[in-house]
């Protein structure tokens, strides 16, 4: 699965770069048999102004850490995204992989368990060991990607 993990995780950094976050820039997509079943980045929602229209971030503003209130945001996280749009437009996501270019929060998590997502590969950790505790709890295979060097 290696070659199909690095195509994948590549597609799920180029979603990332869509973000709408001052802060950090966040790309999942959801995968099933080898397709894309869905696509996220953290942005604000439909006819919310995002960060980067204010010209500000409210998380730095109120100098809150990462990995912490996560509800002083107007940002969606990417998985959150990703999965409400294959809800929003019926595509079922039980039994599929998660790519995401950061390890997902507990949030995240929560709703990744309860979406029926077997796997999740990130890239770049995160703030968050109580996330970790819960997906190995309910059996959810949580790989980190590394990038393996090209041979010449």
């Amino acid at each position: 699965m290696e070659k199909w993990d690095r195509r994948f995780m590549s597609l799920t950094e180029e979603v990332g770069t869509w973000a709408s976050c001052l802060r950090r820039k966040v790309g999942a997509i959801i995968v099933r048999d080898k397709r894309v079943m869905a696509t996220g980045y953290n942005g604000a929602p439909a006819g919310i102004r995002s960060c980067m229209e204010r010209g500000e971030c409210l998380r730095e503003k109120m100098g809150i850490p990462s990995g912490t209130r996560h509800e002083f945001c107007f940002a969606a996280h990417a998985e959150q995204n990703a999965i409400i749009q294959a809800a929003k437009y019926g595509v079922n996501i039980d039994g599929s992989t998660l790519y995401c270019t950061h390890q997902p929060c507990v949030i995240c998590a929560k709703m990744i368990i309860n979406a029926g997502v077997k796997r999740v590969v990130y890239k770049e950790g995160y703030p968050d060991d109580f996330s970790m505790q819960l997906f190995e709890e309910a059996g959810t295979l949580v790989e980190k990607y590394e990038e393996e060097e090209e041979d010449e």
